[in-house]
């Protein structure tokens, strides 16, 4: 029998056939700013500018880690195309931008369609949750490189600011509130840590019941988008800055945003650590530095202002359905 692509682990039948499979779904995504459907060399994009000053371009680029680990062992993939858009949303939300589209790229050993659209519902969910369009993607058939039910994610989101109002933390000063607003769980960080820890005790099934849930719904709460929450608060009163909680913590997140020479001082009980992390560190006896240092511990987004709209803010954010907490100030480094 003659060598063929098919045979050395790549359909591309199969592959054409998801994407056909999907298109319905992606245009229910679609602005009339979108002016391609699917399969072209590249997604157009017709940008209304005519509300902007100087609009200005903000673009974003991420993916979900090792949660899709979780994914692929709880055999549950609706969930993961959500976290990726609501990452890349709330990273360029905390700097005052609007989403205009997004873009993902999906890599796997081998492609089952019903994985495919899976992730693809999400992808559609979160697009229209946050008005943003699906315009493009790639997908990869990559036997050898990925295990066979093993698969990556990645997405590219692109926004748009009018530059005087952009967000940068330019008049942050010493004396500022720190103000953070609840996250739903882990969202897509520390994960390998997570699951090194929980895994060797628990199944991805159990019911666990600190979690008042199976570890697998803990585990797989999707990565909540605050891009209403932002937006509402700028429309009402301008704060100095946001911080997108992720990787690197409360602390080296807000720090990114936060003027060389000052720093933060937290409050780190004024508010109610989730129980997904308390778990967490008395299963794998981790260092509450660590923990604060690799996880959001419970807060999704900070938000720092002038001490005299701390109370405009906090009554905002209950009058939005927020948990939100005075969780620190900034100030000088010295």
């Amino acid at each position: 029998m003659s060598k063929t692509y098919k045979n050395a682990g790549v359909d591309i039948e199969a592959a054409e056939a998801s994407v056909r499979s999907i298109k319905s779904l992606i245009r229910s995504t679609f602005s009339p700013n979108v002016l391609t459907d699917i399969g072209l060399f590249g997604g157009f994009f017709q940008p209304d500018f005519s509300q902007y000053k100087e609009p200005v371009l903000v673009s974003s680029v991420d993916g979900v880690g090792t949660k899709l680990n979780v994914a692929v062992l709880a055999g549950k993939h609706d969930t993961v195309g959500s976290d990726l858009v609501n990452h890349c949303v709330n990273d360029i939300a905390v700097s005052g931008a609007l989403p205009l589209f997004f873009m993902d790229y999906l890599a796997a050993g081998k492609l089952e369609q019903r994985v495919f659209q899976a992730i693809i519902r999400g992808f559609v969910s979160a697009c229209k949750e946050n008005k943003c369009a699906l315009i493009g993607g790639e997908t990869a058939e990559m036997p050898g490189m990925y295990r066979e039910k093993d698969y990556d994610i990645a997405g590219m989101i692109v926004g748009v600011v009018d530059k005087p109002d952009i967000i940068n933390g330019a008049g942050i000063r010493p004396g500022d509130v720190l103000i953070g607003v609840a996250s739903n769980g882990l969202h897509t960080n520390g994960y390998s840590l997570a699951r090194s820890v929980l895994f060797n005790k628990f199944k991805i099934d159990e019911y666990i019941e600190e979690l008042r849930c199976t570890l697998g719904e803990e585990m797989l709460r999707v990565h909540r988008s605050y891009l209403r929450t932002i937006q509402k608060i700028i429309q009402r009163s301008r704060p100095e800055g946001f911080a997108h909680i992720t990787g690197g913590g409360i602390v080296g997140n807000t720090m990114r945003i936060v003027p060389d020479a000052m720093t933060l001082n937290i409050d780190w009980r004024a508010w109610e650590t989730p129980a997904i992390f308390r778990l967490i560190q008395s299963t794998g006896n981790v260092d509450e530095n660590e923990m604060q240092r690799v996880f959001n511990m419970g807060i999704g987004l900070t938000i720092i202002v002038h001490k005299e709209n701390v109370d405009k803010i906090l009554a905002l954010l209950r009058t939005l359905g927020e948990s939100a907490s005075v969780m620190g100030e900034v100030k000088n480094a010295t």
